[in-house]
């Protein structure tokens, strides 16, 4: 029993559970690469200046934790994935003046549409199962625990061949991920992903895609390393242009992606261009975005402690779910989303995250979370009982429901200000949806009204690709060799933090 108590792992920051102890690589500092949070506080501080990272040689291990947690003050109560001079490595395929990009490992012809092998091993989401109600009413998503993605894409958005390896049954037992095992599962089941994806394309070998494009991060280092270390030699092997995907961009581009059917609340049938807003919403990540173009994004808003998680086993709905004892077997997200059906919104009070915050568009989930156990403790002191989880289910589905529209409100006040902010700065008035969450269809219908209302398109991947899958590296390769833009395969690294370069916008930082 031991045993199986030190082995539930659960990792912090990736969209997989947290509802237990943070997990750090022995032997390696994480604290530089870190933010702590707080979601009291009544205005956003302006920022640090950058700091050079001083060399910790001869400190002691006191001195150096002493040194870490001086370094995680100064971000207190600003968003995280936000570069201030913390991050030793920014993504930016343009150069720091974002325009100089170079095909470092060549093009492919593009004279004609070239394929690209997409492959995707972050473990940044939870990967999602499709399933219709019986009713055939509504779509839900269900995690399948942990996938290995791999889609050969051709450049004008044709998804060729498809395949994917779940870890279910092997994290399972354990109620979450454990780093090692992913890794390992990883590594054995590479090989027969790759070769099925080609199968189902039509193709014979690796010889006969045009690129390859592989997922270096945020996420799971120990597995985007699996998945980029097999990309590097195979690009090598077969003299293939090579791209190191960011995971968050990947996320973002699906939406201009051509045939998928995107909604757009005016019906517009042209495909998302440049310059456009995006709410990135997913298990680990939970950021508003004005993108500029590929690898040029400005930070409008920011997750400050928990991800939002609706879809996923995020932080926020697998602890609701789990106070409320709800079986969580495919995920905490699912689970209160369907209870919430049953339930009454205004059943239980719970405030708005963050109101005192008036002009920033920064995110945060940590109060909530009290408020809701809180909320629900007190409901069962009321009825008598001892525990939550002994509460009638109309009473947890009330609280279900209150807590889940809460939880949307937040992401609407947040991004119709920052809706605003874009109509008066830039003119833009074009939002794309994209991550794990946009396949909720309650966010979905509320972000649509808020578009009809505002005069805005919204673009959405279709529900089984805003989850994670091979297809987007496949697509955001695709993206940055249209522009002239590959990598080096030869030592390429992978980033378990890995923001993009552009600042949070610092004439907003302060307010």
């Amino acid at each position: 029993m031991a045993l199986a108590a030190n082995l539930r792992i659960f990792v912090w920051g990736f969209g997989i559970s947290s509802s237990c102890r943070t997990w750090r690589s022995l032997g390696t500092t994480t604290a530089l690469y870190s933010t702590t949070s707080s979601s009291s506080s009544s205005s956003s501080p302006a920022p640090p200046s950058p700091k050079k990272q001083q060399p910790q040689q001869n400190l002691s291990v006191k001195e150096k934790r002493q040194k870490a947690r001086e370094k995680r003050k100064e971000f207190i109560g600003m968003a995280k994935a936000v570069d201030r001079g913390q991050f030793t490595h920014c993504y930016e395929p343009g150069g720091p003046d974002g325009s100089a990009f170079e095909a470092k490992s060549g093009l492919p012809n593009m004279t004609r549409p070239f394929t690209v092998l997409g492959i995707e091993t972050s473990c940044d989401d939870t990967g999602g199962m499709l399933c219709m109600c019986e009713n055939h009413s509504h779509c839900c998503f269900f995690p399948i625990s942990l996938f290995l993605l791999a889609a050969v894409v051709r450049s004008d958005g044709v998804i060729l061949g498809e395949a994917l390896a779940s870890q279910k049954d092997i994290h399972e037992e354990w109620g979450g991920v454990v780093p090692g095992l992913a890794r390992d599962a990883h590594a054995e089941q590479i090989d027969g992903i790759v070769q099925e994806a080609l199968r189902n394309a039509g193709m014979d070998s690796l010889q006969d895609v045009d690129a390859i494009g592989v997922t270096v991060g945020p996420g799971l280092e120990i597995c985007l390393r699996v998945g980029c270390n097999k990309a590097r030699e195979w690009a090598t092997q077969y003299s293939k242009p090579f791209v190191a995907v960011h995971h968050l961009e990947a996320h973002v581009l699906m939406a201009r992606m051509p045939g998928l059917q995107a909604t757009s609340t005016t019906a517009s049938s042209s495909p998302m261009e440049f310059p456009f807003l995006a709410l990135l919403v997913s298990g680990g990540h939970c950021q508003i975005l004005k993108c500029l173009g590929i690898g040029k994004y400005t930070m409008i808003g920011g997750t400050m402690d928990d991800s939002l998680g609706l879809v996923y086993i995020g932080e926020a709905f697998d602890k609701t779910a789990r106070l409320l004892g709800l079986p969580v077997g495919g995920g905490g997200g699912p689970a209160v989303e369907r209870l919430a059906r049953e339930g009454n919104r205004t059943a239980v009070l719970l405030s708005v995250p963050l109101q005192r915050r008036k002009k920033d568009c920064d995110f945060s989930y940590a109060g909530l979370k009290t408020g809701v156990r809180l909320a629900a403790e007190k409901l069962a002191s009321k009825r008598g009982l001892e525990s939550v989880s002994q509460l009638h289910r109309r009473d947890k589905a009330d609280v279900a429901a209150s807590f889940q529209h809460v939880a949307i409100r937040h992401v609407e006040e947040r991004l119709e200000r920052a809706m605003k902010r874009c109509e008066e700065e830039d003119g833009i008035r074009t939002l794309a949806v994209v991550g794990g969450v946009a396949a909720n269809r309650e966010l979905r219908t509320r972000l649509d009204q808020i578009c009809e209302k505002r005069g805005w398109d919204m673009f959405v991947p279709p529900p089984r690709l805003c989850t994670d899958q091979g297809a987007m590296s496949a697509w955001a390769a695709i993206e940055r060799i249209a522009i002239g833009s590959t990598d080096t395969p030869e030592n390429q690294e992978v980033f378990a933090r890995y923001p993009f370069s552009i600042q949070k916008q610092n004439a907003r930082e302060g307010e």
